[in-house]
């Protein structure tokens, strides 16, 4: 599996450096859902390039990008080069030096640019993790297609181009599976989900669910399977990294609320009163967020009870560890010959999972459907979850739930 890695922060960085020193017998699958349970292993990935507009990073080796934010680095990072991407405004108005193609080409010399640099190296799976942008759905393939070729630069974004231009390197070379780590729509949108199927691209995405999301989906479908009725929710992220000062920008931090706030009324059936959104960036906590949760709930003969948690969440390897899965679940979906986009992957690792209309349900229901949908391609060698040992019995709970799903 030939991977191509799109934005080279904290969870690019983490993902590469991890996955060389599993292979390297430095670590186990530790926070990696799967584990060693599919028929495809840690050892299938190859890493073959990454992208940034990072002045600091772009020509270098991600070896040296990597030691930016990592203490011990793997040598086989060494031949890897970091390209020159496309910037379109995803880090206007943070404190970087930063350089794109698109400062001297048109959208479609962009595009024409990646496939030929693509080409070179025949990736099969594309990561997209550029720092979180203000996005809108173009939801019609002529007029995605119109807004590149009248290279219209404040309407389309990096996401958007690398997904379109994954879309055009299909169509002449491999089918690829295009990962959405940010809350950019593309598996919630239809030009990119009808133009996938028909060139040979799934799109998983939207927004990897990681920390408190996943968190507060489950402690909800408790509530709900226990006939509580939740008053308020509150949830408070603050973190240090540059994706949390990004968020400090209205326009970023509003695309980021939507994804995060989609689960209260898709698990519970009615919108709560709620406020859960990222509210700050505090440089001393770097990668390690700060979450703060409340929920207020009535349970029988009107009592008023509640849940509060406080935690810390290192966010980059929280994430890092569900691409280890994405990567291999998607060289699965083109064995199969899955196009388009794929909700029963998508609900189990992604904050709003395509394809457009989905619901968000709880992880736990979320990761019984996933098994469901890997049937044969589960390959039990280890039990991290006793769901493993019991497959029967979770598909003929899958099949009876179905329709309420």
């Amino acid at each position: 599996m030939r991977v191509v890695v799109l934005g080279l922060g904290y969870v690019g960085t983490t993902l590469m450096v991890g996955v060389e020193k599993i292979k390297r017998g430095e670590l186990d699958y530790c926070g990696i859902p799967l584990g060693n349970n599919l028929k495809y292993k840690v050892e299938d990935i190859e890493f073959v390039s990454a992208y940034d507009v990072d002045l600091r990073k772009v020509g270098k080796s991600v070896y040296e990008v990597s030691l930016m934010y990592h203490n011990s680095v793997p040598d086989s990072l060494k031949e890897i080069v970091v390209h020159e991407g496309v910037h379109l405004n995803s880090l206007k108005g943070l404190p970087l030096r930063v350089r794109g193609l698109d400062y001297r080409m048109s959208l479609r010399e962009c595009v024409e640019r990646l496939i030929e640099e693509w080409s070179e190296n025949s990736p099969e799976v594309f990561i997209n993790l550029c720092t979180t942008e203000k996005a809108e759905p173009f939801n019609n393939i002529e007029k995605l297609r119109e807004a590149i070729d009248n290279d219209e630069k404040e309407r389309v974004t990096a996401t958007q181009l690398y997904a379109y231009a994954a879309i055009e390197y299909a169509k002449y070379n491999n089918p690829v599976v295009f990962i959405n780590g940010i809350p950019t729509p593309i598996a919630n949108d239809l030009a990119f989900v009808k133009l996938g199927k028909e060139v040979g691209v799934t799109f998983f995405g939207d927004d990897g669910a990681t920390g408190a999301t996943p968190l507060i989906t489950d402690l909800l479908e408790h509530l709900v399977e226990r006939r509580r009725e939740v008053l308020s929710i509150a949830q408070f992220n603050i973190g240090g990294n540059m994706d949390f000062l990004s968020l400090t920008l209205k326009e970023r931090n509003k695309a980021k609320e939507r994804t995060k706030s989609k689960v209260v009324k898709d698990v519970l059936g009615y919108n709560a009163p709620h406020f859960i959104k990222p509210t700050g960036y505090l440089e001393p906590l770097g990668d390690k967020k700060f979450v703060a949760m409340h929920i207020m709930y009535k349970s029988f003969n009107n009592a008023i009870d509640e849940v509060i948690i406080n935690m810390r969440v290192n966010d980059s390897p929280a994430f890092a560890g569900l691409l280890v899965d994405l990567i291999r679940l998607g060289r699965i979906a083109l064995d199969r010959r899955y196009f388009g986009t794929i909700y029963e992957v998508n609900a189990f690792y992604m904050k709003s999972p395509g394809p457009p209309g989905s619901k968000v349900i709880s992880k736990v229901l979320a990761f019984y459907l996933l098994l469901n949908w890997l049937g044969d391609s589960l390959h039990v060698s280890e039990s991290i979850s006793p769901a493993f040992s019991n497959l029967t019995l979770i598909s003929n709970i899958y099949d009876s739930r179905r329709e309420s799903l």
